[in-house]
């Protein structure tokens, strides 16, 4: 997952792309970017690390312009070097830039059409500049020294037809405007709105609907799947459906863990939905166990507490924060490496001791991944004088890898994978396991104001909604990522060894 924003505006939009980019900051911690336009000219900066690391005063003083993009980065199975930080640009035609949220699943075949028929070199391993590639040379088959917005759309169409996958894009158009589209299966999730100033009205594009909030923008809608809305540098706002067969899908993931809670995707309040969530754990832990012994509900912070807080209250027991988090570490879900995921925990979190001691604790969590995580909190839970420690996950059993643009490539990596729940149980030292039912999840999700009828459960059922992903592709991509992780391995054992002699 990474955090896209796209701003065309009446004055400078480098202040505005930056308090955007920290925003969505959740959304990626690896790498952050900023690209803008002014006068036919692009002003770029991009680098490793957190937005208010990557930007300083000079920094910003250089990105001019009224209109630009900007992205927050995470990785997936493919490196996290500065050269893959994004937006990423292409000169011809007219000098584009792209970011792109998610993941296309036929990278191999599209790398190999723009290199053979296309005639475009890509310099990264990163799916994001193919799908630029690809965006570009649609656009260049126009043929117009001037693009129109029929001519982005139809560009748009194309690429519809040719990548496969999840994805979000936010594009400008050198001197032009900003195209913002989806997938046909609306697996990422994209908004667009905007604010009125004393110059006239600015828009803007984004991951999700609290990056507009908190910059004043009033969120107009979601872009459907497969639409396409462009922006003219001028300020004139164009939609269209591009996609033939387009069909709502969405991650239902972004609900559990990814998007913050103020947020809303697809016309569903995130925070909303996590309410609900704990209501249906709260009922299936009333039919397995009515007379349960459970003395305090304690979350594990942050993005679990709305699921925990109802299930407290449906239950009729105490709700307690028993743990204190510290705010300066990242995400450990989105840290590059397990080394580093698993190191975070004890500084991430303390336990506060007298919610423990003697308690019969059940513990709150959004999903279990990888469950390193999980498994360090229950001893913490224990060291803290826990009686019994129970443990709840708002998210059913992750059994299989996302190829989305989640970082789930391998199935052997995942906890719950060809185990059972009291497997996973024992594994993680809790005395008790319940997990969310995927059926309630959906219902939870999408049984709100806005109905969806269907999501993005790859990770909790296997079934792939592109329909182009199978045993063969996931073993090929599980074993990409174990030679990249070799390489990297050698490569700081060299800079040891290097250093030792």
């Amino acid at each position: 997952m990474c955090g896209i924003v796209g701003i065309v505006g009446k004055s400078n939009v480098n202040q505005a792309l930056y308090d955007a980019l920290t925003v969505l900051q959740h959304r990626g911690q690896d790498a952050a970017g900023i690209v803008t336009s002014h006068d036919g000219r692009l002003f770029l900066r991009k680098d490793n690390g957190l937005v208010r690391d990557v930007f300083q005063q000079r920094h910003m003083q250089r990105l001019v312009g009224h209109m630009g993009i900007g992205h927050v980065r995470y990785p997936t199975a493919g490196s996290s070097t500065s050269a893959e930080a994004q937006p990423f640009y292409v000169n011809s035609p007219y000098g584009i830039t792209l970011a792109h949220n998610g993941n296309l699943t036929n990278v191999e075949q599209l790398a190999k059409e723009i290199y053979e028929s296309d005639l475009r070199h890509v310099n990264t391993n990163s799916d994001s500049e193919v799908l630029l590639n690809v965006f570009a040379h649609e656009l260049a088959q126009r043929g117009k020294l001037q693009p129109t917005e029929e001519d982005v759309f139809a560009a748009v169409t194309d690429v519809h037809n040719r990548c496969v996958g999840g994805y979000a894009v936010v594009a400008m158009i050198t001197g032009y405007g900003i195209v913002g589209f989806r997938d046909p299966h609306g697996i990422r999730p994209i908004v667009f709105g905007q604010r009125h100033t004393d110059e006239g009205v600015e828009y803007m594009i984004a991951s999700e609907s609290v990056s507009l909030d908190v910059l004043g923008f009033t969120l107009i809608r979601d872009l459907a799947p497969g639409e396409a809305v462009y922006i003219t540098e001028e300020g004139k706002l164009y939609t269209r459906q591009c996609a033939t067969n387009p069909q709502l899908t969405p991650c239902i993931f972004e609900h559990v863990y990814l998007a913050r809670p103020d947020s809303i995707i697809d016309g569903v309040s995130v925070y909303k939905a996590r309410l609900r969530m704990g209501e249906k754990l709260a009922e299936k832990i009333l039919r397995e166990r009515p007379e349960h012994d459970i003395d305090v509900v304690i979350p594990i912070p942050d993005t679990s507490r709305t699921a925990a807080l109802e299930l407290a209250n449906h239950l009729g027991v105490k709700f307690r924060e028993g743990f204190v988090k510290n705010r300066y570490i990242g995400r450990t879900f989105i840290m590059p490496g397990q080394a580093a995921r698993k190191k975070s925990v004890r500084q991430k979190l303390n336990a506060i001791e007298l919610e423990f001691r003697g308690k019969n604790v059940m513990l709150v969590d959004d999903s279990i991944v990888r469950g390193t995580t999980c498994k360090q909190i229950i001893q913490m839970a224990r060291e803290a004088g826990a009686k019994n420690v129970y443990f709840c996950s708002a998210a059913p059993a992750v059994r299989y890898p996302n190829v989305y643009g989640i970082d789930m490539p391998s199935a052997h990596e995942l906890i719950a994978h060809n185990r059972s729940t009291q497997d996973v149980a024992d594994l993680i030292g809790a005395d008790w396991l319940i997990y969310q039912d995927l059926p309630d999840l959906i219902e939870a999700v999408g049984g709100g104001k806005i109905k969806i009828e269907n999501f993005d459960c790859a990770v909790f059922d296997g079934k792939y909604v592109t329909g182009d992903v199978d045993e063969a592709y996931l073993t090929k991509i599980e074993n990409a990522r174990n030679d990249a992780s070799k390489v990297k391995t050698q490569a700081v054992s060299a800079i040891i060894d290097l250093y030792n002699n």
